[in-house]
């Protein structure tokens, strides 16, 4: 797909209009792939890049209230000095100014579209576990199906634990292991079993099913969303 480079903003030309040609061919390509219910890498870069310019403009507007200034006149009703800030911004910083100002609400009414199709998705996903659930939730096995298809996904999930400076976060990371086509004899109960014969090194694995009523893209909508899903359902059980 299109994509924006990191520097976007600064490289090449830092003209209003080509930034603007550049932005909005790619939040053209932004809009087909929603319009497929294609949620990532699309809505992971608009929320990158929306992130990013806040914290410019942020840090630019941090940048003046910095600098000194110097009084230029006198308010004879106010009884108060009239100060002037000594820094003024120079031509590209102010056609910067106005690229990102442009950018912003376009990357705001992106977002909203991109979390109104993710709640969608997520709000009729069923998820529920399969067998007993052991006391280590960590690792274990997803299985993934989207209602309308007899073929049930599995995955091997791993559950980590890693710290910033600021806040310790989760992460989530999915292997894909074989894909069964489920009938009235192979069961989820049935696939589970297959699984601890074939893989001894989880001797009691913790098992999911998700289920999607609806039928979208697996790599780039469900399987992303099924594996948020399953970071919230078992966040309670490993502490």
């Amino acid at each position: 797909m299109l994509t924006l480079g990191d520097n976007w903003l600064t490289e090449k030309h830092i003209d209003f209009e080509y930034k603007k040609y550049v932005l909005l061919a790619f939040l053209q390509q932004v809009d087909k792939d929603f319009e497929l219910q294609k949620l990532y890498p699309s809505l992971r870069e608009i929320i990158k890049h929306y992130r990013q310019v806040v914290a410019i403009k942020e840090k630019k507007e941090e940048l003046y209230n910095a600098f000194p200034a110097k009084a230029t006149d006198v308010d004879a009703e106010k009884m108060q000095l009239v100060y002037e800030k000594i820094f003024h911004d120079s031509k590209l910083m102010q056609e910067l100014e106005t690229i990102i100002n442009f950018s912003i609400p376009h990357f705001e009414n992106h977002l909203a579209e991109g979390k109104k199709i993710y709640d969608a998705i997520e709000s009729q996903l069923n998820i529920f576990p399969v067998g007993v659930v052991p006391l280590r939730c960590k690792e274990g096995y997803l299985f993934i199906r989207d209602g309308k298809n007899a073929d049930t996904k599995v995955y091997e999930y791993d559950i980590t634990l890693f710290e910033q400076s600021d806040a310790k976060y989760r992460g989530i990371h999915t292997e894909y292991i074989k894909t069964w086509e489920t009938d009235l004899s192979i069961t989820y109960q049935h696939i589970k079993l297959e699984l601890l014969k074939e893989k001894q090194d989880i001797p009691n694995p913790a098992t999911y099913a998700i289920e999607s009523e609806w039928v979208v893209p697996l790599e780039e909508t469900l399987l992303p969303i099924a594996k948020r899903c399953l970071m919230k359902y078992v966040e309670g059980s490993i502490g």
